[in-house]
């Protein structure tokens, strides 16, 4: 089955109510993406991994009425809340089908653009995935993604002070790679991708930014169980993210996380 680990996760219900809260990283993003992405009024939009919804309605405004965003995600709860943030801002043109796109058919597709904020490095074949992604596009389409740089340069990541504390990684299966944040952190490996799904005009460019936000913004205390940090250790892991936090404070339960993060795109001959 194609993406079943992430799939599990990303409708685990604690994994989802924490979602909200680590927006304040995601979004510290989007002012990137659209920039990027340069999306124009009348623009079909795909939006890869839509999550909650903000990248994909900030994209249905910026195309205007006369054009539309198809968020696409595997979690059904993220979906939920994406759907409910466009029903309360009045946005009409955009809507929001649940669907693996390394696997799935997607009836609404030709798109002018496709985007995703943190959504590609999650597919455990990336290169079907992103084939998948360009036969979406239309002749000359442009696809526009942003993922993390090297987990070295994103310090605020709690998983940098549990290592000692986590299983090891389970091996991936024959024909998979392994996934997560930081699975694309290779440039070079990622150019050698879009190029191999056969998209041309491959350019990426490196950001760094700070997102100002809550302890919970990186780390909610039932991840625990789902990084697999044993009970005996729950304390000792606390104790560490404790420190690691410190040294980003700026205030009560208020923090400065720096972000390395980087923006590709890329296009469909």
């Amino acid at each position: 089955m194609a993406n079943e680990t992430e799939t599990k996760r990303w409708n685990d219900d604690a994994w989802t109510a924490a979602w909200p809260r680590r927006e304040a990283l995601t979004g510290a993003v989007t002012p990137y993406v659209l920039v990027a992405a340069g999306a124009e009024p009348g623009e079909r939009v795909c939006d890869i991994g839509s999550g909650g919804g903000g990248l994909a309605l900030a994209l249905a405004r910026a195309v205007g009425p006369d054009g539309e965003v198809v968020g696409v995600d595997v979690s059904a709860p993220l979906l939920d809340l994406a759907r409910t943030r466009a029903r309360e801002a009045a946005v009409a043109n955009a809507r929001f089908v649940e669907i693996d796109v390394q696997t799935g058919v997607l009836a609404e597709a030709p798109f002018d653009l496709a985007v995703s904020q943190f959504g590609v490095m999650f597919f455990d074949e990336p290169l079907a995935a992103l084939r998948a992604v360009r036969g979406y596009l239309a002749p000359g389409g442009r696809l526009v993604f942003a993922c993390w740089q090297d987990v070295e340069r994103n310090p605020w990541h709690v998983r940098t002070v549990l290592r000692s504390m986590l299983p090891s990684a389970p091996t991936p299966p024959p024909g998979k790679s392994p996934v997560g944040p930081f699975a694309f952190g290779d440039d070079e490996y990622v150019h050698e991708l879009l190029e191999s799904a056969g998209f041309t005009a491959v350019d990426s460019t490196d950001h760094e930014t700070v997102a100002r936000g809550p302890a919970s913004a990186v780390f909610d205390r039932s991840s625990f169980q789902l990084f697999g940090i044993p009970p005996e250790r729950e304390g000792e892991a606390q104790a560490a993210i404790d420190d690691l936090l410190a040294r980003f404070a700026v205030g009560p339960d208020e923090y400065e996380f720096p972000l390395a993060f980087r923006v590709f795109r890329a296009l469909n001959p």
